[in-house]
């Protein structure tokens, strides 16, 4: 008896996870003017310190963040997505973000590309929380 199709290996989740971001910030850099990638070896790298930063530390700074996110009513949040694209600017040297305003429209893109990635299926969806929805919808199932 089988159980179903398998989850794709944490390497197979990492690499649909960097060319997820590397989509994303690809779509920012075309769309904005202040943002500017040099090459696609700058983009790639980007992608992967955004996606390092998103993993390890955006957690730990909403967690400490979270009695102002509540105060605020999430909009201390916003800040912190900010924060990664800041850091990720800063440790990249070919991704460029110029200008306060540009830095808030391009955090409000990747917003709006991940809550886009969410509502729809794919392979991007078989990571953490969302996963473990899966399983369990499957388990009702059977």
């Amino acid at each position: 008896m089988g159980r179903g199709p398998r989850s794709p290996s944490l390497l197979v989740r990492l690499g649909i996870s960097w060319l997820t971001n590397a989509l994303v910030l690809a779509l920012v850099a075309g769309v904005l003017h202040g943002v500017h990638v040099a090459n696609a070896g700058d983009l790639l790298a980007a992608a992967a310190v955004f996606g390092v930063l998103n993993t390890l530390l955006k957690p730990l700074l909403r967690l400490v963040t979270l009695p102002l996110a509540i105060l605020t009513l999430g909009i201390a949040w916003f800040f912190v997505s900010l924060l990664m694209l800041v850091i990720t600017k800063a440790i990249v040297g070919g991704f460029d973000i110029h200008g306060f305003w540009t830095l808030v429209a391009a955090t409000l893109i990747v917003w709006a590309a991940n809550v886009a990635l969410d509502f729809t299926p794919g392979p991007w969806q078989l990571t953490g929380r969302r996963r473990r929805l899966r399983r369990r919808r499957r388990h009702e199932l059977t």
